[in-house]
């Protein structure tokens, strides 16, 4: 893999998030880009990415872009890519990074699968410095004391013990995009970093997105119920993705 970056700010803080189970990744790092301010400073790219474009304010962005915040001097690095089979290669490309800005700390978000109460969201935080966990104890989160930590966090922690490296992970109980876990997530960043980022918004899409499903849950019923019935009905558009 191959980091093309057009600035090289010194002694920043790096945040990276994959889509994974309920996007939290994806939709946090979108979530504090959006709402920093930040600007693309780079890119990594692979022939082994999947070519995948997308579209924004009419301008092409990288499946797998850099950005830079200077009020903080902090990275997100940004995927839209899909890590699993590619999680070796990118976190030795992230630890490159990570020596090329000769960064304080790696913050991975995750999402986990909740078991217990569906209305309770919990965030849990693990980091390998001990000085980084003491500060972490400040925000609302609970420390991980037993667990299984895998992907890109958990191929960064056993590839290099040197690099400073936490990991963040928020309960979701649906594999559909979770902005209410996520809005977790970035409460406890902004706790953690004072990024002064308000997540009450992210909140407000997931219960706007809540609504959208239980009316397409709604009439899905309906459709399912007239058709054993053997009445006509309007077909529902397919729809993969919602909000």
């Amino acid at each position: 893999m191959d980091i093309r970056l057009k600035e090289k700010p010194q002694g920043c803080t790096i945040i990276e998030g994959f889509p994974g189970l309920g996007l939290i990744g994806t939709i946090s790092t979108e979530y504090l880009i959006r709402h920093l301010d930040a600007k693309p400073i780079g890119y990594i790219w692979s022939k082994d990415i999947n070519p995948v474009a997308t579209v924004h304010d009419s301008k092409v962005i990288q499946p797998f872009e850099i950005y830079y915040v200077k009020k903080k001097n902090l990275i997100i690095v940004h995927a839209m890519i899909d890590a699993r089979g590619l999680e070796w290669e990118i976190a030795d490309t992230l630890i490159q990074l990570y020596k090329i800005l000769k960064a304080k700390e790696i913050i991975s978000l995750e999402g986990i699968l909740g078991q217990g109460n569906q209305k309770k969201t919990s965030t849990y935080y693990f980091s390998n410095s001990s000085a980084i966990m003491k500060k972490l104890g400040k925000a609302s989160g609970e420390k991980l004391k037993e667990g299984i930590i895998m992907g890109v966090t958990a191929a960064i922690l056993l590839r290099d013990k040197m690099i400073k490296t936490t990991g963040v992970f928020v309960e979701t109980h649906s594999k559909l995009p979770d902005s209410r876990a996520a809005a977790q997530i970035v409460k406890f960043l902004d706790e953690y970093l004072d990024l002064k980022v308000e997540y009450k918004p992210l909140e407000a899409a997931a219960k706007e997105f809540e609504s959208k499903m239980k009316d397409y849950v709604g009439k899905l019923e309906k459709t399912q119920k007239a058709a054993e019935e053997g009445k006509p009905t309007r077909s529902l558009k397919h729809a993969d993705y919602m909000g």
